[in-house]
């Protein structure tokens, strides 16, 4: 099996991977066709299979499927011509070597996270985010294996805990540029900014959006779950509940992106770009990690713009 980040044009391929999901498409002229996405841990690839005659055996999305196929390059991407798919067997793959997960080391993104918990001053405010990573384990194992997307970014095991920690670090750096910064209020917004995805989202292999995540969201999610803990916590100032409550609802910056409210708070501004700034870099770091250097990837809607590799140095 050669893993999806070492896949290269020209290579000929047989090997499993997990039919992350399939479409059934026509061409132009009518002709049925599968649109797939393959995944294993090292990430995702486009794959088509243009001929349904012949050797392409019934499979649906969430399998793992044995594929033969060659790769070709598509506006600077690589994507995989299938010739023959059948399911493959149990015993033949390990589920493991086809979960996506994080490139950072895990613990250290734990004491980092949990380091940033313990800065907090506030008594309620470090209670609150105590009772989450803390106190409530079964969160934190989840907290720590979960995604932070079903396929926009960090969507891989431990992709909510590297956004989150991310977001937290850039507004740490922000509250010693910006004086007027209320870190206790940023930093815990930070940290609890996303909770709402161990919700939102499923867990892994499927890691898609639930029945709450579409019906509700991730953001409305989270601020129940924190609200839900604050009224366990006698003396929690209300005001400073509201305040922490309008950074979630706010973090998404606009209402068309999902945000019930836009940010009104000096901390909640710093939170929303936060937010942006890691998951739209992180959104680009994926889309040019696998593409030829200096080749032109297309128009990308995420960034509304026709995205470009940067050229190798000579």
């Amino acid at each position: 099996m050669i893993y999806i980040s070492d896949l290269r044009e020209g290579d000929r391929v047989s090997g499993i991977y997990l039919c992350k999901n399939k479409v059934n498409a026509k061409t132009k002229v009518g002709k049925s066709y599968y649109s797939l996405t393959l995944q294993d841990k090292t990430g995702t690839v486009d794959a088509k299979v243009w001929d349904l005659s012949s050797g392409i055996d019934h499979f649906e999305a969430m399998d793992f499927i044995h594929v033969e196929g060659d790769v070709t390059v598509f506006q600077g991407v690589n994507q995989l011509n299938i010739r023959r798919i059948r399911k493959a067997h149990e015993g033949e793959y390990e589920q493991a070597d086809y979960l996506p997960s994080t490139k950072f080391d895990e613990e250290e993104m734990k004491t980092e996270l949990l380091a940033f918990v313990r800065s907090v001053k506030n008594t309620h405010l470090r209670g609150l985010l105590e009772s989450f990573f803390v106190e409530d384990k079964d969160f934190w194992k989840e907290f720590c294996l979960h995604s932070a997307a079903r396929s926009v970014h960090h969507s891989f095991v431990g992709g909510l805990l590297q956004h989150t920690l991310r977001v937290t670090q850039l507004c740490d750096f922000y509250c010693r540029q910006y004086l007027a910064l209320h870190r206790d209020l940023l930093i815990s917004g930070a940290l609890l900014h996303d909770i709402g995805k161990t919700k939102e989202i499923s867990n892994f292999p499927e890691n898609d959006y639930t029945d709450a995540g579409q019906l509700i969201g991730h953001i409305v999610i989270g601020y129940e779950m924190i609200t839900e803990r604050i009224r366990k916590m006698p003396g929690f100032p209300e005001k400073l509940a509201n305040e922490l409550g309008h950074l979630i609802l706010s973090h998404h910056g606009e209402l068309e992106y999902g945000s019930p409210k836009k940010p009104a708070l000096l901390e909640a501004v710093a939170l929303h770009h936060a937010d942006n700034t890691d998951a739209k870099l992180e959104l680009v770091t994926e889309l040019v990690e696998n593409a030829v250097s200096g080749s032109w990837l297309g128009y990308q809607k995420l960034i509304e713009s026709n995205l470009r590799k940067t050229s190798d140095p000579e």
